[in-house]
């Protein structure tokens, strides 16, 4: 009775194995999904890490009015979030309110009123996107913060110099980039007696080009 029992479950558990492999060797059908595929064109952008551009804009210079301020600049950039830039520009201080209603004999030399700036400045990425134009064309745009210090000539001595300020930058082709820059560079000046941090605002644009 017992050997009969054994091979009545040996039995069982043979035919369970054998059901159990056939099942797993049925064909199995495959669904490939219909789906149209895009052509995808990879962006041209340069690896180059080098930029260097001119720029033209305008200075407001604390008590001497505004005018046309025109420079070069030259970027490092060190990762796709940050860079570090240089900048050299110039423009041209203008009589103060003083000397204007007055009437009085000008207080400076016209050559004492060349100003002239140059800096050593750390951009920061923090919004970095894409324009869309005619949903075919696609430009890649940065807007960043950017702060430095450096040294202004200008009534004839030079004053150091820190700048802080924010620009946006747009790639028209994958080597040309088009920016505009507000900046204000900051310097305690002793001019009139007194000495004061005055505040000279800059709005400039140019272009520049990557190497």
């Amino acid at each position: 009775m017992e050997h009969r029992t054994q091979r009545l479950l040996l039995s069982a558990l043979c035919g369970g194995l054998l059901a159990t492999t056939l099942h797993a060797q049925e064909p199995v059908d495959v669904i490939s999904p219909d789906i149209d595929r895009r052509d995808i064109k990879r962006a041209a952008i340069d690896t180059e890490n080098f930029e260097i551009g001119a720029s033209v804009g305008l200075l407001s210079i604390q008590d001497f009015k505004s005018d046309v301020v025109s420079g070069v600049r030259a970027a490092w950039h060190i990762s796709e979030d940050f860079f570090f830039e240089a900048n050299y520009a110039s423009s041209q201080g203008d009589q103060t309110s003083y000397e204007t209603l007055s009437g009085s004999s000008p207080l400076f030399e016209d050559t004492d009123r060349d100003y002239q700036f140059y800096n050593l400045s750390v951009g920061w990425v923090v919004l970095p996107g894409e324009i869309f134009v005619l949903d075919r064309y696609a430009f890649k745009s940065d807007f960043y913060l950017i702060g430095g210090a450096g040294s202004t000539d200008f009534l004839g001595d030079s004053w150091f110099t820190v700048s802080v300020g924010a620009g946006y930058r747009l790639l028209l082709t994958d080597s040309i980039a088009w920016r505009i820059d507000v900046r204000d560079h900051m310097f305690d000046r002793d001019a009139f007696g007194v000495e004061e941090t005055t505040h000279n605002l800059e709005v400039s644009t140019g272009v520049t080009f990557y190497f």
